[in-house]
């Protein structure tokens, strides 16, 4: 991507600040459930403004995932954004525009409370995403437990153009997913990936027609959801708390969470359903 001063810069981005004069929607983050809410979709809903995340939007979303964490009923979590361009292009830079440094920082802050409370949702959740997701947003999508994207999404952390070091986990995250030194070159020039290099370089699980995007995070979603919710948590957070252990380490943690759903109700109904050729009927989970 080649950078010239002015405002070529930022148009190489592949996208400009929102216009000032928009309305604000009833609710900048929606949520919603399938018909038995076994599936939750949460909705990032400032389409006009390609989903930029404000204050207000980060406490809503915060909100919305404490309130999904404690829905027994919830299985699998969906998180995508709205419209057909953006998934999200991160921080609303223009609401930053007149900030003091205390309300920055008072900004970080509640915006950290929401990217710690959605990686440490014990509920399965994957981001769709819909398009551009630059800064935060690409780091909304990498703090789930994994990505499915629309043919036309790009990925990009463009924090050091205006003079930040990322600070919502990619320095952290983005290395797991991708090779380190694609992840750190993408960090230092700010230049965004396409949803086929994600893909094929494995930060992208799958790639779909953007009509198409939602329907196939549903078929996923379902194909979880029809799995025990005990044995679905435990294996993520045997993964979550193995990843980067030595070893044994790793296998004594998985061996907790292992005998957890081993003593379970879903182990018995689980073994009974395939002796009786029949579906299974998993309980809710109750931690």
């Amino acid at each position: 991507m080649e950078i010239s001063p002015g405002t070529d810069r930022w148009q190489s981005l592949d996208f400009g600040p929102p216009p000032s004069d928009l309305a604000e929607p009833d609710s900048s983050v929606l949520l919603n459930y399938g018909p038995d809410e076994r599936i939750a979709v949460i909705t990032l809903n400032r389409p006009n403004a390609d989903n930029a995340i404000t204050t207000e939007m980060g406490a809503r979303l915060t909100e919305v995932l404490e309130t999904i964490a404690v829905q027994t009923a919830v299985r699998v979590v969906i998180l995508t954004g709205a419209g057909d361009r953006a998934f999200s292009v991160g921080s609303d830079l223009r609401q930053r525009h007149n900030m003091t440094k205390e309300d920055w920082l008072r900004q970080r802050q509640d915006f950290d409370r929401t990217l710690y409370t959605l990686r440490q949702l014990r509920k399965p959740i994957f981001a769709a995403v819909n398009g551009i997701a630059y800064g935060g947003g690409s780091e909304l999508a990498q703090s789930t437990d994994f990505i499915i994207a629309s043919e036309n999404a790009t990925f990009g952390q463009p924090e050091a153009m205006i003079g930040l070091a990322a600070g919502g986990g990619s320095p952290a995250l983005l290395p797991r997913l991708l090779p380190p030194g694609k992840a750190l070159q993408m960090l230092l020039t700010g230049d965004p990936i396409t949803a086929q290099e994600a893909h094929r370089l494995g930060m992208v699980n799958e790639i779909h027609p953007q009509p198409q995007l939602m329907d196939a995070a549903t078929r996923i979603a379902e194909k979880i959801a029809s799995n025990s919710p005990t044995a679905a948590q435990a294996v993520k957070r045997a993964v979550q708390l193995g990843e980067g252990q030595p070893l044994e380490q790793a296998i004594a943690i998985m061996m907790e969470s292992h005998w957890r759903s081993a003593v379970h109700p879903d182990r018995v109904e689980g073994i009974s359903a395939f002796n009786e050729n029949r579906d299974p009927t998993f309980r809710d989970s109750d931690y």
